[in-house]
């Protein structure tokens, strides 16, 4: 294992910021989140939801494969079925979750513009009500359990086989029905990184 393949999300990002001699405070006036945030995160206090990575990756001008520690230097992902790579999303320090687990299924193409995942969706640690947005656009597959999503103020119930594409940029959640296990497909697109 190489060493920046050890190191923790959080901890990537906030050798990103530093790197680009990012403060703190202007990192979260970039992302609309409060430094205390963006601090419990860099020191693996809080593991959060992706759409907070995807604006952190944003406005850090990278891309949120960066963020997991993929470069990618191929033209093009194939990762077979037992190659997947599983982004650990239960581990912070705290114990403190927003119910996600991520294995990423673009994993090293290089310039890429969408992020595939295959997301297990469980009972969070943290209930928040708050919805997020961000840049982009995302789809969403349901391969198992329930799964709710929160569009603005319409909420939508999703079963095996239901799929929903939508605009980042709305006010969205999308969590496990009562905290029962769900697994989906999740193909997140961000704008090119500038």
């Amino acid at each position: 294992m190489k060493e920046n393949e050890a190191l923790t999300v959080g901890e990537r990002i906030k050798k990103l910021r530093e790197k680009k001699g990012v403060t703190l405070q202007e990192l979260a006036e970039k992302t609309g989140y409060t430094s205390a945030l963006i601090n419990q995160i860099e020191n693996h206090l809080l593991s959060p939801p992706l759409g907070a990575l995807g604006k952190i990756a944003t406005a850090l001008e990278v891309s949120i494969g960066e963020l997991w520690g993929d470069h990618g230097s191929a033209s093009y992902a194939l990762v077979r079925k037992d190659e997947s790579r599983p982004v650990s999303r239960f581990a912070s320090k705290e114990g403190v979750s927003y119910g996600y687990s991520y294995e990423s299924l673009g994993q090293g193409m290089k310039d890429r513009h969408m992020e595939s995942y295959l997301v297990t969706l469980e009972a969070p640690t943290v209930k928040s009500g708050k919805l997020s947005s961000h840049e982009g656009e995302e789809f969403i597959y349901v391969l198992s359990g329930q799964v709710e999503v929160a569009l603005g103020a319409n909420q939508d119930l999703l079963n095996p086989g239901d799929s929903i594409q939508y605009s980042s940029s709305i006010p969205h959640r999308v969590s496990s029905r009562d905290g029962e296990k769900a697994q989906i497909l999740a193909v997140i697109w961000s704008p090119p990184v500038k």
